[in-house]
């Protein structure tokens, strides 16, 4: 088969709930809207922004579903995140998603009993993407996250055997040695970037394209940046990169944290993608009103003018 290439803006978007906790399939239609507006064709959904682990099976399915139904006749090419602790249940997603007509598929490691070696990560990989074997599949390396910590480079040349559908590596993860080593595996191996706010590093060793959260709410930055990078102007660049580092930090100290802090940045920029799910937290009322206020100290509503 001929795998899909993850090249240019992913956006990994939020998952939608009401204020009573419960998923808003209703609010998918504004998510892709203001995707389109803002020059991004490809939505990951069900994910770590989309607090997949948070989510029931079913709700995986249904957003899903929802998703495929909106980007119909639009440019939008739909990549779900079908991973989970169950395996069963990740190789079900992974049906579900091909059955969709999904562009591709990835999947975190399981996290709470984790793989103890290479081969049982590669094990489990395998096992997820026999679900779905005519569509690409993406392992999702966040180490950060999963405590799952192995030699991508190893798992590239380990997994083309056992997982014919093995496209590359949704790449979250700091290590920029080991990146380089996996340019280097045979196999025409795709390695979208997950790191927003240093996406100007990996671009300069050969990045085609990026998954991350702040593009959802910050595209116009990152367009800028890949636009100078590619006209050889780095001071540019790196301009737009350091909006990137202070976005992210205004967010990630917020007192409810990231996600409650994104999900409302949303809401402020006309598209309601509701509270957080417990674990995570949502702001409170107060706490929006700080967060605008330090937004705009270091302006990002006129960063993201086109």
């Amino acid at each position: 088969m001929k795998h899909i290439k993850l090249h240019g803006l992913v956006a990994a978007t939020h998952t939608p709930f009401k204020d009573d906790g419960s998923i808003n399939l209703a609010a998918v239609e504004k998510q892709a809207e203001h995707l389109l507006r803002n020059g991004i064709h490809l939505p990951f959904i069900n994910g770590s922004t989309g607090e997949s682990h948070s989510l029931t099976f079913e709700e995986r399915k249904q957003l899903a579903t929802r998703w495929m139904e909106i980007a119909k006749g639009t440019p939008l090419k739909v990549i779900i995140h079908v991973g989970s602790n169950c395996l069963t249940d990740a190789r079900a997603l992974a049906a579900h998603a091909q059955q969709v007509g999904a562009l591709a598929i990835s999947a975190l490691a399981p996290s709470y009993f984790k793989p103890r070696s290479l081969a049982a990560l590669v094990d489990c990989c395998a096992q997820i993407a026999g679900g779905a074997p005519e569509t690409s599949f993406f392992y999702y390396d966040i180490p950060v996250l999963t405590g799952v910590n192995f030699p991508m480079a190893d798992f590239l040349a380990a997994g083309r055997e056992k997982i014919p559908s093995l496209a590359g590596i949704k790449w979250t993860n700091v290590d920029l040695f080991a990146y380089q080593l996996c340019q280097h595996i045979p196999g025409d191996f795709d390695l979208p970037w997950g790191n927003d706010e240093f996406l100007l590093a990996a671009l300069a060793l050969g990045a085609k394209g990026a998954v991350g959260s702040t593009y959802n709410f910050a595209a116009p930055v990152y367009h800028r940046l890949g636009k100078a990078f590619a006209a050889g102007d780095l001071e540019a660049a790196r301009q737009e990169q350091f909006r990137s580092v202070q976005l992210v930090k205004t967010l990630a100290t917020a007192p409810c944290g990231y996600m409650g802090a994104a999900k409302a940045l949303m809401g402020m920029l006309g598209v309601p993608v509701g509270p957080a799910r417990l674990p995570n937290l949502s702001p409170t009322p107060e706490q929006v009103k700080q967060l605008r206020v330090e937004l705009e100290k270091i302006g990002y509503f006129d960063w993201i003018k086109s």
